[in-house]
């Protein structure tokens, strides 16, 4: 079962199911779904509370399993976004029982629109019409370029798809400037497409990952001040060219909407940003000056999971990284250098970059993290980290230095809690599913899913 081939969900399930994870081939992802499920749970209950929408991010997990708990029960629209067309073609089923419960779903393909792409996104919105006026795919545009796909998409798709103009609010990574929304003519040309049946407006979009350099609740919450306002000026700038709509605008990242639970907070303990925030999320029209009938939109994706990156933002103060993080790698012991081999104790896991991912994290010099988890002590002081890595290995040591022997031994299993969830999944065909919440430890299989790899 090691072998890199697609087995079977039958398969996997008859083979790992009931299994302790310290008994599985190595390396091993395994995801806790109690602690995945708390952090849907927080979620859902604070957008409900803040009166905002709510779009799931899913390329940190890539399954329709988690996919499920982000959109929960109770509200009438189950909104994605998604990084790969594959990531939609798995979420179908789903996404056609979603609909079967009477909820509006849309999904926005969160790239910006390159032509390889449309035939297979027009694909599923064929298999997601129920009516003519339905609008189950999303595109994300920035240049004016991109909107001679939309003719494909229709005729295909039999049905115009959403487009959401990515406003660019200082992360660099895509979209245009709020003062460039027009840029060549690129928002007429969207209302032309409009008229011509092939797109429909829905607003506009911004993801700013600065906020993953914050360390604070506050900082995060005015980078989410920042985005808003930015997407806002987009709109007042060229509400002449909007008259009578109702537009989104769909910002976040994960420390900046799970800093938003502070909002919620009596007025009192919040700071100027987080009071303006409040503002914000309570009447945006006042903002964009009330010419553009506007909603806000939050999303997020890795708040599911969480790693050693979001823990360091500090968005949330709660439990330690054992508590949090929902996904670690089972990894073997090789070797151990206790007894002056080296400068330092140090021990060998079977583990290294393909295994984990190669993403820092600013908090500590390492590649993941130790967990308590079956170790024969906690003393040193400091955290176990993987200090260095190569391709198949990684080296433990104490993350300040020298310390006393390293608390493992030879063929012993070790928990790694990675710096970056989204890349540490992208490694593996498939999760090993834990419930902390009935065994404590959560050691015990009691599922697999398979995750979608590729394009």
């Amino acid at each position: 079962m090691a072998a890199r081939y697609p087995p079977s969900n039958e398969e996997l399930r008859r083979f790992y199911i009931g299994k302790d994870i310290g008994d599985v081939p190595k390396p091993a992802v395994v995801l806790d779904v109690a602690i995945i499920k708390r952090h849907c749970q927080a979620m859902l209950q604070t957008m409900k509370q803040l009166g905002v929408g709510f779009r799931a991010h899913v390329k940190t997990h890539k399954t329709s399993q988690v996919a499920r708990f982000q959109v929960g029960t109770e509200s009438s629209e189950a909104n994605f976004v998604v990084s790969t067309v594959a990531e939609l073609e798995t979420l179908l089923p789903l996404l056609q029982e979603l609909q079967g419960q009477n909820r509006l779903v849309n999904v926005l393909y969160g790239i910006p629109l390159v032509p390889s792409q449309v035939p297979r996104l027009a694909a599923l919105a064929y298999q997601l019409r129920t009516t003519d006026l339905d609008l189950p795919i999303s595109v994300m545009i920035d240049h004016p370029d991109q909107l001679a796909y939309l003719s494909q998409f229709h005729d295909i798709a039999g049905l115009p798809v959403g487009v959401f103009l990515k406003v660019d609010t200082g992360y660099h990574r895509a979209g245009v400037p709020p003062d460039m929304l027009n840029k060549n003519g690129l928002l007429e040309k969207v209302l032309q497409e409009e008229r011509l049946g092939h797109a429909r407006l829905i607003g506009v979009y911004s993801h700013s990952s600065l906020s993953y350099a914050a360390t604070s609740p506050e900082e995060a919450i005015s980078y989410l001040k920042t985005e808003i306002e930015g997407c806002g000026r987009a709109l007042h700038q060229h509400a002449s060219l909007l008259p009578d709509r109702q537009l989104v605008i769909s910002v976040g990242a994960t420390p900046q909407v799970v800093s938003a639970r502070s909002l919620l907070h009596e007025e009192s303990f919040l700071t100027p940003d987080a009071k303006a925030l409040r503002g914000l999320l309570r009447d945006p029209g006042a903002q964009i000056g009330g010419e553009v009938n506007v909603s806000i939109e939050l999303h997020a994706g890795v708040y599911t999971l969480l790693d050693m990156q979001q823990l360091e933002t500090n968005a949330q103060r709660a439990g330690g990284f054992e508590e949090e993080i929902a996904i670690s790698v089972i990894a073997e012991v090789c070797s151990v250098y206790n007894e002056g081999e080296r400068a330092k104790p140090e021990a060998l896991v079977a583990a290294g970059t393909l295994a984990l991912g190669r993403e820092p994290c600013k908090s500590y010099p390492g590649w993941a993290v130790v967990g308590n988890w079956r170790r024969e002590s906690e003393a040193g002081g400091s955290r176990l980290i993987v200090e260095r890595i190569s391709q198949e290995h990684g080296v433990i040591a104490w993350a300040g230095g020298d310390g006393p022997a390293i608390p493992v031994r030879v063929g012993q299993a070790v928990r790694l809690y990675p710096n970056h969830a989204c890349v540490t999944g992208a490694l593996y065909g498939w999760y090993l599913v834990v419930d902390s919440s009935e065994d404590g430890e959560g050691s015990r299989i009691v599922d697999v899913w398979a995750r979608t790899t590729g394009w």
